[in-house]
């Protein structure tokens, strides 16, 4: 399914205090990046995901945030690199770019992370 162009609109401008919002498929959504390769957020299925890790899980599960998860063969698999966007957050773009401004450091440190893959993939070692 593909993302409804109007909740990608409201979602760029809930995070346009981030500065140039770029996007790409991700799935059957939309991945949102800043910075030209960091994906801090995504939209899968209706709902706004923001990536985290270990450093911001636990803010996002105090706002009622819940972990992405899919199916596989072997039942539910949750993936807590991507927490729903808090509800609030969705009528307030303070409240989403302050959620945002969260999410850039494990999505700087993902990005980092595929960089130095693809360069040592490459025989570069950075």
């Amino acid at each position: 399914m593909a993302t409804d162009l109007d909740l990608l609109g409201h979602v760029r401008d809930l995070f346009a205090g981030l500065g140039r919002i770029t996007t790409g498929r991700m799935f059957s959504g939309t991945a949102l990046y800043v910075e030209g390769d960091v994906m801090f957020a995504a939209i899968l299925g209706g709902t706004v995901w923001m990536k985290s890790d270990a450093t911001t899980q636990a803010a996002y599960l105090a706002a009622g945030s819940r972990p992405f998860s899919y199916l596989r063969q072997t039942g539910p698999r949750e993936a807590p690199g991507l927490m729903s966007l808090p509800e609030d957050a969705m009528d307030d773009a303070d409240t989403a770019l302050n959620w945002a401004r969260l999410s850039l450091a494990p999505a700087r440190a993902a990005a980092d992370t595929r960089r130095r893959a693809k360069a040592h993939k490459a025989g570069r070692l950075i």
